[in-house]
This record gives structure tokens, sequence and C-alpha cells, in this order.
């Protein structure tokens, strides 16, 4: 099986891979009285009984040791207004206003988000180069907005379809 992987070009794994439009998150968490946060789209529900997710964090990011360190951590679905957020925390831009965050479930969470999912570490899986945290839900929020979605490397807005 590892002979195919060779056999996939990198470049076009990651074109295919960012074909399937997925919803934007923004994974945050709190270490010694400091916020850490970061843009993810790998994200799923795992589980329903108990309620279980999961997200995905590459072995070089930052917010791998802090999740591992707080034990806990809250996914921010952002709404199709927060493109800038998404932004910002993925690197893309350096604001130089600080990011202002709200308290839910003793987690730091993004206000104007369509949705929050606050989580307890259950279990973590090293995969390639990944690590896959299933987090077991305490909380979930949810709003009245429209989400915002990312495919093919850039921003969407979802559209109903007639018919």
């Amino acid at each position: 099986m590892q002979q195919a992987d060779h056999e996939i070009e990198d470049r076009l794994f990651r074109n295919v891979m960012g074909s399937f439009a997925t919803g934007v998150t923004v994974i945050t968490t709190e270490v010694a009285e400091e916020v850490h946060g970061m843009t993810a789209n790998a994200f799923m529900s795992i589980s329903l009984n108990p309620k279980l997710v999961a997200i995905s964090i590459g072995e070089n990011a930052k917010m791998l040791q802090h999740i591992k360190d707080a034990k806990q951590f809250a996914i921010n679905i952002l709404s199709s207004d927060q493109e800038i957020v998404s932004k910002q925390f993925s690197g893309q831009l350096n604001l130089k206003s600080e990011m202002t965050f709200e308290s839910y479930k003793g987690l730091p969470v993004l206000e104007g988000s369509l949705a929050i999912v606050t989580c307890v570490l259950h279990s973590e899986f090293v995969a390639g180069d990944h690590t896959i945290f299933i987090g077991h839900v305490t909380g979930v929020q949810l709003e009245e907005k429209a989400p915002l979605l990312y495919s093919q490397g850039k921003y969407r807005e979802l559209k109903e379809l007639e018919g």
C-alpha cells in the first residue's frame, strides 16, 4: 500500500482533497490563561451516543501541543460573514487588533459563529503526519446563519438550488 502513495503526486492529492467542499472552523483552547486558535476544516461528527466529534491537527501545528496540554477544545463553526476570522487564524492575515473571545463551558469561543461545539479530550490517534483528536461533547450552541464554505482554494457561500 505504501508504494502506491509514492505514485500519487503530492500537489495532485492536495488538489483532489481540496475539491471537497467543507465548512470552516476555528479550533480554540486555553493554556496557562493564554488563548490559542487555529483555522481547520478537518472536523467531523463521530458518534451520537456518546456524543463524539473529531478534529485532525498536523504534526507541525502549534495547536497540537496546546490541545494535549489543555485536554479540552472548542470548535467554532464559522458563519459566512467570518472569512476574515478564518484568514486571521490560518496565518493569512495579521490583524493589529486582538480577537475578542467569549467564554462558554470554560473555553474561549468566537462571537458571531454559526455554531459552537465544546469538548473534553476523549482520545487521540496518530495517523500519518496528523493527530486525530476525539472530543467528548460538553456543550453546543447554534445560531440562524449561513455557513462559510471552502473548496478549491476559495471561500464560498451556500446557495439553494431551485427545483
